[in-house]
Formats: structure tokens, sequence, C-alpha cells
């Protein structure tokens, strides 16, 4: 076991304030800090001791791994823990599925993509689960939202541009009307997607008053109208789910569903992968066909996850994630029969002989023996696991 030195990562949306004050440096930062990585990612792998952790596992992949995690993965730690801290809305996104990831990847090397390509799509051959969990509040906008909430939501607009493609959407078939309109929106050339976002920024702007989820909704189209005039995600966010997390709720996606994090800080976990299929508030390469190739149109009624014992359960084999008080008169056993990540996200934990401060992480791997955690006044940690 030993301490485990994170990646910082640089992005415009990220956050000059959340990380650095979290982990009680000066605030605001020179640059956004917009994730800090905690694992062996060949991209940004972390450090222990100023050696990375993707070489310390290629050394020894057994005893770092364990016999089962290596027969499924190999000398690949499956999962990354992040901090992420987002103070601009993320890109309008999807992840493939296993099967959708394994056929990009080779489609692509085949035509003689480069990976560090900037129209490369897939970098790796594996699927992208993760789980985000609030550590402040935190919103996002997640998965289609039922056709009938969106119905609701364009009744109250009364935007005669918008309402002419009511055409497309039957109550009866939701996946197709919800495929048929993004589809048809985010095809439609620029000039016309430009004038019907105005009629809507104005029906908005007319109606924000409302005091309900409606009021939020348009609150945020016209936050990434601002900051992304005329882009398809400003549409995009009349469809999708608006989701406000308080600390220690959670918010998991599978393949295929459409999302975007708004703004906050939270831990995220996640497959060991970077396919991401953009569809809009971004500057980086936009691959519409793709995209609407993989997307999942199955509305999501209720996408937000809460623990049970500490524990986020969640449809992923790659990872398993635990939320944990730990005070004087409650220390907590660490037993593991896998590689683990163990971060600090309040107060102070002592591992073994290792003390985490906020922000600091343990490496435990598969050989080491059950560990103990425990603090002098009260701290908080999440603990990944293969």
């Amino acid at each position: 076991m030993q301490k485990l030195t994170g990646t910082l990562r640089s992005y415009p949306w990220g956050s000059r304030t959340l990380i650095p004050e979290l982990r009680g440096l000066p605030s605001p930062s020179g640059r956004p800090e917009a994730e800090l990585w905690f694992g062996a990612h060949p991209v940004g792998s972390s450090t222990i001791a100023d050696r990375a952790l993707t070489e310390i596992i290629a050394e020894d992949p057994v005893s770092a791994l364990g016999e089962r995690v290596y027969r499924q993965y190999g000398d690949s730690l499956p999962f990354l823990l992040k901090l992420l801290a987002a103070a601009e809305p993320l890109s309008l996104q999807a992840h493939p599925s296993a099967e959708q990831a394994r056929e990009g990847f080779e489609r692509e090397n085949a035509q003689g993509i480069p990976l560090n390509a900037g129209n490369r799509n897939y970098r790796d051959p594996r699927h992208k689960p993760e789980l985000v969990v609030a550590l402040t509040d935190f919103h996002a906008m997640v998965g289609f939202r039922p056709l009938d909430q969106t119905l609701e939501l364009f009744s109250v607009l009364d935007c005669p541009q918008l309402d002419r493609y009511l055409t497309i959407l039957d109550p009866g078939s939701e996946s197709d009307s919800l495929r048929g309109l993004f589809t048809t929106w985010i095809t439609i050339p620029t000039s016309a997607r430009t004038k019907l976002i105005d009629a809507v920024v104005e029906a908005a702007r007319a109606r924000l008053d409302r005091g309900d989820w409606i009021s939020g909704v348009l609150t945020t189209v016209l936050e990434l109208e601002e900051r992304y005039p005329g882009d398809i995600g400003v549409l995009g966010a009349l469809l999708l789910n608006h989701i406000h997390l308080s600390p220690g709720e959670g918010v998991y996606l599978d393949a295929g569903h459409l999302h975007a994090y708004v703004r906050g800080l939270g831990v995220e976990v996640m497959a060991n992968s970077d396919n991401v299929l953009r569809g809009g508030l971004t500057s980086k390469y936009v691959d519409v066909p793709e995209l609407v190739r993989i997307l999942d149109f199955a509305s999501v009624d209720s996408p937000v996850v809460t623990s049970c014992g500490g524990e986020y359960t969640v449809p992923a084999e790659e990872f398993t994630l635990l939320h944990c008080l730990v005070s004087a008169g409650s220390p907590r056993e660490i037993d593991h029969d896998g590689p683990t990540i163990a971060l600090c996200t309040s107060g102070t934990v002592r591992i073994g002989d290792l003390e985490l401060a906020p922000g600091e992480a343990a490496w435990i791997p598969a050989s080491a023996s059950a560990c103990v955690a425990t603090s002098t006044g009260t701290g908080e940690l999440f603990i990944a696991s293969a």
C-alpha cells in the first residue's frame, strides 16, 4: 500500500476553485482544474514516488491486480477514479457499448486513423460506463426525458417554430419519436437551426418565473445559448433529464445515454476507456452520424443513484464504489480481493502508515493484506475496486 499522486487535467470547462479548495491549496488557481485522475490510464497515469502506476502494474500484474482481474483484463487496471470539477458545461456526448467500441476501434484502425488524431472516435476497444457521486450540489443533463414531460415543456413554451416539429412526436412510440426529432434537429441547416434556437430562447426568457422543473430547464437552455450560441446542444437540452444531485447522490451512465455535466464537484469512477462520441457544446470533433448510430433513444425516468450502506450498486463489471465516513470511534476495514484505490475527500484519514488529506489517495494492490482506515476526527473516503 502506497500513496498515489493524481494527474491533474486542465480543460476549459474546469473550475479554478473547487479542486484547489478541497485540497487546501491557493484558490482560484492559475488555470482551470477540471479533473484529478487516480489510476493507470495510458494518457495520464498516476504516480507512486515519481513512477507511473502503469509501469508498476506492468512489472508484476498478478501481484498488482490479482489472478481474477488479470485473467479478465490482462495487465490493465480496469477502472479510473477521478475528482471532476465543472464550472461550465461539458460537451454533449455519449459512450459506445462494448460491441460498438470493438467494432469502431477495428474500423478506424483499418482506415489508418492515428490513435491521437483529432477525428478519431474510438481510441481503445472498450466501453465506458461511469458513475458520478456529488460532493457539492451537482447539475447534469442525463438521458432522454419521458416524452409526456417533454410535450408538457413544449406546451409551456408555446413557441410556433418549435411546435412545427410536434408531428414527429408520437407518445405511443417514444424511442422512434425521440430518434426522429433529435436526428432532424442535429442535421437541419445551420441557418434553420439558428432561427429555431432564437425563437426558443425568446420564449424561454418569457417563462422563467414558474418556480418548477420547467424553469430549471429553461434557465439551463439560456445559459447554454449564451456560451454556445446556435449550438445543437441548446436544442438537445430541451429533450434531456435535468438532474440536481445533492452531496452523496450519484448518477450512472450506461452505453448510449446522451449527457452533459453542467457544474459542480464530484467523484467519478469509470471503465478505463477514452471513447467519447460528441454531439455539441464543444470545439472538439463532432461526428453526427456515428453519434446517432450509438445513441440509446429509450427515455430514462429516474437516472439518480443512491447508496445502500455506502455502496452504489450499478451494472458495471469493471468497478465498485463505496462511500464511507471514518471517525475515531468508527474505523473502517478495507477488505478487498482486487486492486483498490481509496480517495480522501474531507478530513484526515490514516490507512496503515499512510495519512491522507483531502484530494490524496492510496493505492492498495491485490496482494496487500486487509487494512483499516482510521481518523482522529471525521474523514470521508471513496473506495474504488475492480
